[in-house]
């Protein structure tokens, strides 16, 4: 099939969210996906049968000799990549992370190449493709303050995101950090994040970078989570593990570029600081544990780039870090990366031993500028609650554990955090 007989697909980028899903419903798609991206895709394949053009998508991983391929959701290499010439690179504008939709053709029977090739592209992140040509790079968008709360309550007995919209509220463009012993429950902490934004946030992008879990881990992230997964498990090489997590701020970079709300789970930040600290070129120079203060640059660029854009979308992220491992390299990480971060959420061991979920320190959580994301009302019961936390701890009598007792047990018997706010008095408070 020659270059100018393709068949038309209808230039389906340039048409707005409900003439997408409008056209989906006339061309007999019965489950109609939510995101752009998706939905663009899905109605490409409809059309594809019926025209019988070949339709091929792909995240763009461009190499360093100019050339790309298509890789599918994850970023993995597989013989199923499509490829991009350097010609269609330079030509549309296309940058490392773009998602891209287009009509491929197979390799020739007598050629060595093995890929299909992308002759002509359809869509760039769901967009027609010449709106990506002149599109702003990321790194020159104004970063402000966080504004717009994601709010994460669900259901009532789901306390665990409800105490975080109450202690450390997390907005668009956080740059969060989640301060975690062993076995103190943060994927599962992640995982009931990720669920409270799909449900109250529809229009937010996830993306999941798991660096060096476990296979079972990331399986479980991937059948329980909507959104695009980057995995590397522990026993993959270490060059794998940085390009998993390069090729996550990629496509979420691209995305903020197209004006979408984007929110990165990252397992974990302390993972991958291990990892760039294998792979970079030493300096010479050793800090506490062993880290090479060259390997401590990729991990900062990567949670850096969280930020709420003045005149774009925002990239939140949410990060894990590791302490109390038992590693001086671990707790240097942390130190590294605390005060970083405008939001911070710390697991308690204590709370995790005796069973209390979620086990997370009140008192050391919190949110930078908090007083954007929530109004006068609730700031101010926030407030009172935080005193109220620090009597109770401030007793002698008192145990380690009993201000997050009495506030879990309190949550446990409201339906939501509006009936938790109303019933909050001092006194009840105090004297449970």
């Amino acid at each position: 099939m020659e270059l100018e007989k393709l068949p038309d697909l209808g230039n389906l980028g340039k048409k707005t969210n409900d003439e997408l899903r409008q056209l989906a419903i006339d061309t007999g798609i019965k489950r109609v996906p939510t995101q752009r991206n998706e939905l663009v895709l899905t109605i490409l394949s409809s059309l594809s049968d019926e025209k019988k053009a070949i339709v091929g998508a792909g995240i763009l991983d461009v190499l360093s000799d100019g050339f790309g391929f298509l890789r599918q959701p994850g970023g993995r290499k597989n013989n199923d990549d499509i490829y991009v010439t350097p010609k269609k690179i330079k030509n549309y504008g296309l940058r490392h992370g773009d998602f891209i939709t287009g009509q491929v053709l197979p390799p020739l029977a007598e050629s060595s190449n093995k890929y299909y090739g992308l002759v002509n592209v359809e869509t760039v992140n769901g967009y027609d493709p010449q709106s990506a040509v002149d599109r702003p790079k990321f790194d020159r968008f104004t970063s402000v303050y966080p504004n717009e709360q994601i709010k994460l309550e669900t259901t009532p007995k789901q306390t665990s995101t409800r105490l975080v919209d109450m202690v450390a509220p997390i907005g668009k463009g956080q740059r969060s950090l989640i301060v975690a012993p062993p076995k103190a429950g943060k994927t599962m902490l992640l995982k009931q994040i990720s669920a409270g934004i799909t449900e109250n946030h529809p229009e937010v992008y996830i993306i999941v970078s798991l660096i060096g879990e476990r296979p079972e881990e990331v399986t479980d992230m991937k059948r329980s989570i909507k959104g695009e997964v980057f995995s590397s498990t522990f026993d993959e090489p270490i060059e794998d593990h940085c390009r998993t997590a390069e090729m996550a701020l990629e496509r979420a970079r691209r995305l903020v570029e197209s004006g979408e709300n984007v929110v990165i789970l990252l397992d974990s930040l302390t993972r991958l600081a291990r990892a760039y600290n294998l792979l970079v070129p030493s300096s010479g120079k050793t800090l506490s544990g062993g880290m090479d203060p060259n390997a401590l640059y990729p991990p900062k660029n990567f949670f850096g780039a969280a930020r709420n854009c003045e005149d774009a979308g925002s990239l939140t992220i949410i990060a894990t870090a590791l302490v109390d491992t038992g590693s001086r390299l671990d707790d240097l990480i942390y130190e590294e990366f605390k005060g970083t971060g405008n939001m911070e959420l710390h697991l308690d061991r204590r709370l995790a031993d005796r069973r209390i979920w979620p086990a997370i320190d009140i008192e050391k959580s919190g949110t930078r500028h908090e007083e954007l994301l929530l109004d006068d009302s609730t700031l101010k019961k926030v407030w009172l609650l935080r005193r109220i936390i620090g009597k109770i701890s401030e007793d002698p009598s008192s145990k380690p554990t009993e201000a997050a007792e009495k506030i879990l047990d309190r949550m446990s018997k409201s339906s939501s955090n509006e009936e938790f706010w109303m019933s909050l008095t001092q006194p009840d408070m105090g004297s449970q």
